[in-house]
């Protein structure tokens, strides 16, 4: 299982917060995680859409799609953050 943490708009479109879910099969890696959500439904699906702009942080670190997972890790993805 890995944690997965959703902030600003991105918690706002799913409607959650937190949550823990299984790694998918094989080597899972953001990509295949980021797969997986997608699949889930059309929410999910538009707000990981290719193309569609937000990051990802493995374990406070940032990462990509091709970063690896393993269990008990923690997952957040939140949108870019701009400033002035």
């Amino acid at each position: 299982m890995v944690t997965l943490l959703y902030f600003a708009s991105l918690r706002e479109r799913l409607d959650c917060a937190r949550e823990q879910v299984a790694l998918p099969a094989g080597a899972p890696t953001v990509g295949t995680l980021v797969e997986a959500l997608r699949a889930r439904d059309g929410r999910w699906s538009e707000a990981f859409a290719p193309g569609r702009d937000w990051r990802v942080a493995v374990n406070q670190q940032m990462a990509g799609a091709a970063t690896p997972l393993k269990p008990g890790d923690e997952v957040a993805f939140f949108p870019p953050v701009t400033g002035g």
